[in-house]
């Protein structure tokens, strides 16, 4: 089989979760040959990680004729332009999340975030999405959605057990929930096409979204999304500067917390909640209660290991687990934390459907019902109603 090249787009936080990804793939042979992005830490990252080939854009990683797929962990607001360019320039792609938002027009007053109605919002983003997807099945190359929370191994498991018993999914409760993000474009609606709801609460959506269509498909019915109900806020605006020591949002024009609830057409509901303002590490749970039982995903935090502990000098080398202020007293320590939370097993098999031409787990579908499901969401809360689709 035929070597698979790589050429990692970014060089961020999530880049580094896909490296360690694709040093532990087995069975396909894959290298990762160039990265590129602006700033001079590329240098490093490409050292770091034995990377033999940096660019300075995206432009001239394309121009790189080795490469077989683009790896796209960049801002959000540049995922669509990239997917398509890549596309046709005859490359596999990859992308994280989200796949498309509204990130303002020429025309549209600053911040746009507090000025653009939600609905014009929704509409354009079904349009550019609409675009991108035809562009994309136009080339024939594989579209490969970085969403990790269909391969953790806690909504694997949950998926099986659905294909088995074949219940009927009643309720599901997702949440992805932090402190906050060190970045400084998620402050901003123009880089980010949202806040809390679609940074962190697309992957429980996703999930839900998975979930209930494994559900489907094992009791041979049709399912969708028929709407949408949500609320958003900017709750830390309340609180005084001193009182921010451990709270790291501080949005300009996107909210910090977002509820949004979906109704299914069969009359079955889910709820999503995301927050930038909870302290304790990161939270990726989701609970799914079925006609015949019911399932708890324990992503993080889980209990594979916990520790006491009283002297954080230390500790100070060790590592306990994503966006824990501080490692003394009772900790979840996330044991295997690529593992657990699924990256290794998307980029697994990712690299499986270049080699084999297969569809992947995690792919355009989801990609843009989690899209226009979110932005439904933006629009519901701001006109204080149910968003029917």
């Amino acid at each position: 089989m035929a070597k698979i090249r790589i050429g990692l787009v970014g060089c961020g936080f999530v880049s580094e979760l896909h490296m360690y990804a694709y040093r532990r793939v087995y069975g396909v042979d894959v290298e990762v040959k160039a990265v590129a992005a602006r700033g001079d830490h590329v240098v490093d990252f490409a050292g770091r990680h034995q990377i033999p080939r940096v660019y300075r854009s995206f432009r001239d990683l394309m121009a790189d004729g080795e490469l077989d797929v683009v790896d796209i962990c960049t801002p959000p607001n540049l995922h669509s332009s990239m997917i398509v360019d890549a596309m046709k320039g005859g490359k596999h792609v990859i992308c994280e999340k989200p796949f498309a938002g509204y990130f303002g027009r020429d025309d549209d007053k600053a911040p746009i975030g507090k000025h653009v109605p939600k609905v014009v919002m929704y509409e354009r983003v079904l349009q550019e999405m609409e675009k991108t997807c035809a562009a994309i099945r136009k080339t024939g190359k594989l579209f490969m959605y970085a969403e990790d929370w269909i391969y953790a191994p806690a909504v694997t498991k949950t998926a099986e057990i659905l294909r088995a018993t074949k219940d009927k999914i009643l309720f599901m409760k997702g949440e992805e929930s932090h402190s906050g993000s060190h970045a400084a474009h998620a402050a901003q609606w123009a880089m980010t096409g949202g806040g809390s709801l679609i940074r962190m609460g697309c992957h429980p959506l996703s999930a839900v979204l998975y979930l209930k269509q494994v559900e489907a498909k094992a009791r041979g019915e049709a399912i969708g999304v028929a709407s949408v109900i949500c609320d958003v806020g900017n709750v830390s605006a309340c609180l005084r500067p001193e009182e921010r020591a451990f709270i790291k949002a501080n949005p300009i024009d996107v909210e910090d917390w977002g509820t949004l609830t979906v109704t299914f057409s069969d009359g079955t509901k889910a709820t999503v909640l995301s927050g930038d303002m909870i302290m304790g590490g990161v939270r990726n749970l989701i609970e799914t209660y079925t006609s015949g039982g019911s399932l708890f995903a324990n992503i993080t935090p889980n209990t594979h290991m916990m520790s006491y502990q009283t002297n954080e000098e230390k500790l100070a080398s060790v590592y306990i687990t994503e966006k824990v202020d501080r490692k003394t007293g009772w900790q979840y320590v996330c044991l295997e934390e690529e593992w657990t939370r699924g990256y290794l097993q998307e980029i697994q098999d990712f690299m499986e459907c270049v080699a084999t031409g297969r569809q992947p787990l995690s792919d355009l579908a989801l990609a843009y019902e989690t899209t226009r499901v979110n932005y439904a969401g933006y629009w519901a809360a701001e006109e204080g109603r149910r968003v029917t689709l």
